[in-house]
């Protein structure tokens, strides 16, 4: 069953006025500026006194901070943001020290995304009026969907990406719809010329966004590299490169959003595998087409729509044959080149690649869900192959099928 309520997040265009984009930009300074600073301060902690600053010293640190003469600006901003970024960055170094990610690294004024959160006690929201603190009007926002009826704001968002555009994120509690119940299960292989393919032979093309739109793309860059860094005209032409790059994102994202739904609302369970896309985007020929597909962002849409609907999503381990292994009889081939689309099995079965790769995905996460338990490989060799299996308690909806034995 799906969860009752889950926590969900409904993002929305809005327009400041003059005097709001002031206030914001200058909230968006300040947060980095605390941020870096937090940073740099438990680095010299640690580096110096092996002494592990956590947030409760840092916030002590932030009021200190506003005190001198040379960083007064901090108090001309709402003071929320900059608390939430001193939680973000305790959620960055807790990452860390669970070996979930890098060391964190500092903001940069350029680079890093500009955004600011504000919790219930920095923003008011009345009669589809949403009012941020140190602001005296509402934000002129275009509701191009409701909020879920009934629901109270808990959070609130206010972003900026390249093209210039704002935005603001609302989250709120949620019940999603149920879709109607459905038995069936389908495979999902995902590739590069068909975007994925199902074990029941349909393919969906891969609409290539990027593509698309590499001629004006290349264009805006050529354009952006002739002007002088730092001037004005420069300026102009990243806002430029970055509504071209808007433009590819919004229809990439807005496809895998329809596939998902499509999958979730057919589907009772879903089985794909365990891509290692990073170690994918080496590859020279293949790394723009694999960046285009975003397999990463359509599994992490699966996941959370399965977890929304009470579907269930069971992961195949990346080792597992799916290409080489015979749907019909079993038969595990040698070697396969990605050019061999086609291939024929001893027993006389002819398998379309990735139809063939879908189907065995599917057999392998089937298996999985009925034995109810999740098993990987040990990889405890350097090419991390190895056949020791080791059983493991599966999260919830997200089993890992095993390698075939032999």
């Amino acid at each position: 069953m799906a969860a009752t309520h889950v926590k969900r997040a409904f993002k929305y265009r809005f327009y400041p006025t003059d005097a709001q984009a002031a206030e914001l930009s200058r909230t968006f300074g300040c947060v980095r500026k605390v941020y870096n600073m937090a940073l740099q301060a438990r680095t010299e902690a640690w580096t110096l006194r092996r002494e592990r600053v956590n947030y409760n010293a840092t916030s002590a640190m932030l009021t200190g901070w506003k005190k001198a003469e040379e960083l007064a600006y901090l108090s001309e901003v709402s003071s929320v943001p900059l608390q939430q970024a001193l939680r973000h960055l305790q959620g960055a170094f807790a990452n860390f020290w669970l070996k979930r990610a890098k060391y964190p690294t500092f903001k940069s004024r350029k680079k890093s995304r500009k955004s600011a959160e504000y919790t219930s006690s920095a923003f008011r929201f009345r009669d589809g009026r949403l009012t941020l603190a140190k602001m005296s009007d509402p934000l002129d926002i275009v509701w191009s969907r409701p909020l879920p009826e009934g629901s109270v704001p808990s959070m609130v968002t206010v972003s900026q990406d390249a093209a210039g555009r704002w935005f603001v994120s609302v989250l709120c509690e949620d019940r999603p719809s149920m879709p109607a119940a459905v038995n069936a299960a389908v495979g999902v292989d995902a590739g590069v010329t068909s975007l994925v393919t199902l074990s029941t032979g349909e393919k969906v093309a891969n609409p290539r966004h990027e593509r698309r739109d590499r001629e004006r793309l290349a264009k805006v860059q050529r354009d952006l590299a002739r002007k002088a860094k730092g001037s004005n005209n420069r300026e102009k032409v990243r806002i430029k490169v970055g509504r071209v790059y808007a433009r590819i994102a919004d229809r990439r994202r807005d496809f895998l959003h329809r596939l998902t739904t499509r999958l979730v609302r057919e589907s009772q369970t879903i089985v794909i595998e365990d891509l290692s896309v990073r170690n994918m985007l080496g590859s020279r020929k293949l790394s723009r087409a694999i960046s285009d597909s975003s397999w990463t962002e359509m599994r992490s849409m699966l996941e959370y729509k399965a977890d929304w609907y009470g579907r269930d999503l069971v992961v195949v381990d990346r080792w597992f044959p799916s290409s080489k292994l015979c749907s019909a009889c079993g038969t595990l081939r040698g070697k396969m080149p990605l050019n061999v689309r086609e291939w024929t099995c001893n027993c006389g079965t002819t398998h379309d690649r990735d139809v063939n790769a879908a189907k065995n995905i599917l057999a392998a996460g089937l298996a999985v869900a009925a034995c109810g338990d999740g098993v990987r490989p040990q990889r405890s060799t350097p090419g991390g192959r190895s056949l020791v299996k080791q059983e493991v308690v599966p999260p919830p909806r997200r089993r890992a099928a095993a390698q075939p034995r032999g």
